[in-house]
């Protein structure tokens, strides 16, 4: 005789959430100066702006090198730059080959110093502590 299993609901596990260091990282509310920005947050884009921030220009190749990249994977994270208004890019060609190039913004450079202030302000805090 077999036995059939009676399913019993099992409450899910609640969803993890990642909590927040501190009221700049919710991205609701605040002013301009003090929101935490996420589109800089990821490691290319970041490095991406860093490096303009030092160079006043860098070619496609020369980020691609610089951060080991696909072309497609650098090229996503560029455009989603260009789309924030962080970066300007200037498409040409030399020697029948096209060439891109990438320069920081006004926007871009206080997009990055803000973020840059609220990476500090962590260590400030966790220091404290």
């Amino acid at each position: 005789m077999a036995l059939k299993a009676k399913a019993r609901a099992v409450p899910a596990p609640a969803a993890h959430k990642r909590p927040s260091l501190t009221p700049l990282a919710t991205g609701r509310g605040e002013s301009e100066d003090t929101k935490f920005d996420r589109l800089v947050y990821e490691r290319v884009r970041l490095g991406i702006l860093s490096a303009l921030a030092v160079r006043e220009e860098l070619s496609f190749s020369e980020l691609k090198a610089l951060f080991d990249v696909s072309d497609g994977n650098l090229s996503a994270h560029a455009r989603k730059l260009e789309e924030a208004k962080y970066l300007s890019c200037t498409k040409s060609f030399a020697e029948r080959r096209p060439k891109t190039v990438y320069r920081l913004t006004a926007l871009g450079r206080s997009a990055l110093n803000r973020y840059l202030d609220h990476v500090e302000a962590v260590i400030k805090a966790t220091r404290r502590g």
